[in-house]
């Protein structure tokens, strides 16, 4: 592609860093990636070095923006579990529609799968940020840039970060899940990448404009034993309370993403929706999705124990 692509939160978070991974991955194609970061630091370095083209910016600065969409005609949108989502669309859908963008790939949340009565309905959102990214959906469309929407539900490394620090200290996951029939369907940041970079790197126009994301549908029980599995020791599921989970986790999680996780959990508690593995990962990318167990066995170290480590 002469032009290149623009890929927004490059330099990664602490867990998905999914604009990170689509980086190294449209890179090693030889496409040419501009890759926007908040701070110029090591990561940035080393996607300088990568040979991306780094440009510094804010998704609230329309200014930036603008200066970073010069001469691109495809780009990865996504943003942090913190407050600014909407505002951050807006500036990105409106400067997208200016430059002529033909295909701009949205990091969404799940919404259900096409078909079903309450796909993409604003009258039923799991929280505030769900209804916040089904907005920022149709911002997108009504912009008119080729949105195509990325609609996964929590990450493999949202699962590793709620509880590698109780398995490693107490071989216990205490979360508020309820019941260890409880399903909580996941997804491994790695294949939303990969469905992302082969939207962006194919040069035709995407079939359709929203996919599920989908990979796994385990209940909590089937999370504990492939945990157990991949690091070979025993781990047990304690439910606790929404409120002993909050008071636990306030500390590392910012009110905007405690107020989503907590409502996604009561959500998922109540078990009204019947989740299904959707195909998308495989069509679009042509391998099958990463498991659970293997993502777990990939990360293995993070849940070791002090007297493992010594």
């Amino acid at each position: 592609m002469a032009h290149p692509i623009l890929v927004t939160g490059a330099a990664g978070g602490a867990q998905g860093s999914t604009g990170r991974q689509i980086t190294s991955l449209l890179l090693q194609q030889g496409i040419l990636v501009r890759a926007l970061v908040h701070k110029l630091d090591s990561r940035s370095d080393e996607l300088r070095q990568q040979g991306a083209e780094v440009v510094k910016g804010d998704l609230l600065d329309s200014a930036s923006i603008h200066s970073a969409m010069r001469g691109v005609r495809r780009a990865y949108f996504t943003y942090p579990v913190t407050d600014g989502l909407l505002e951050a669309a807006t500036t990105f859908a409106a400067t997208a529609r200016d430059a002529a963008l033909e295909l701009v790939v949205n990091n969404s949340q799940y919404q259900g799968t096409p078909g079903d009565p309450a796909f993409r309905s604003l009258t039923r959102v799991a929280s505030f940020r769900n209804l916040q990214h089904r907005l920022a959906d149709r911002i997108f469309d009504w912009a008119r840039v080729g949105a195509v929407h990325l609609q996964a539900p929590p990450y493999y490394e949202n699962v590793r970060a709620l509880v590698t620090r109780s398995v490693a200290e107490q071989s216990t996951v205490y979360l508020p899940w309820g019941e260890d029939t409880t399903v909580i369907p996941l997804v491994g940041a790695e294949d939303v990448s990969r469905v992302a970079a082969a939207l962006l790197a194919n040069p035709g126009v995407p079939t359709q404009n929203a996919y599920a994301l989908i990979g796994e549908t385990p209940s909590v029980r089937e999370i504990t034993e492939a945990l157990a599995r991949a690091i070979g020791r025993p781990i047990r599921y304690v439910a606790i309370t929404d409120e002993q989970w909050a008071a636990a986790v306030k500390e590392r999680l910012g009110p905007h993403a405690l107020d989503h996780l907590s409502h996604l959990w009561q959500t998922f508690r109540k078990g009204e929706e019947r989740y299904q593995t959707t195909d998308a990962i495989p069509v679009v990318t042509g391998r099958n999705p990463q498991t659970l167990e293997e993502f777990f066995r990939e990360n293995a170290g993070s849940f070791a124990s002090s007297s493992q480590e010594a």
